[in-house]
């Protein structure tokens, strides 16, 4: 089990970037949280395994309008006794 804490930059914000997120992190039982930034980028925190959170990273980038230019990525601590995937 990891978190992490990626900053998408690109075409992410107005496209269903967030919809996208929280359903397939709940598809595929990742927690954590996604919003909108004031400069145009999204950040999401994401916990599970390592296949959960590329599957997750994967169905955003299917979006039809969605197009990820670059993503910063760091693992962070773990949240203990965390539920479900909101948004922001």
């Amino acid at each position: 089990m990891i978190r992490r804490r990626i900053v998408f930059y690109g075409w992410v914000q107005g496209v269903g970037f967030r919809y996208r997120a929280r359903h397939a992190a709940d598809m595929v039982g990742a927690t954590g949280w996604v919003r909108n930034e004031y400069d145009g980028s999204v950040t999401m925190e994401i916990q599970g395994t390592e296949e959960q959170i590329d599957a997750v990273i994967l169905a955003v980038e299917r979006g039809r309008y969605i197009r990820i230019e670059n993503m910063d990525s760091r693992t962070i601590p773990l949240v203990q006794d965390e539920r479900g995937f909101r948004t922001r």
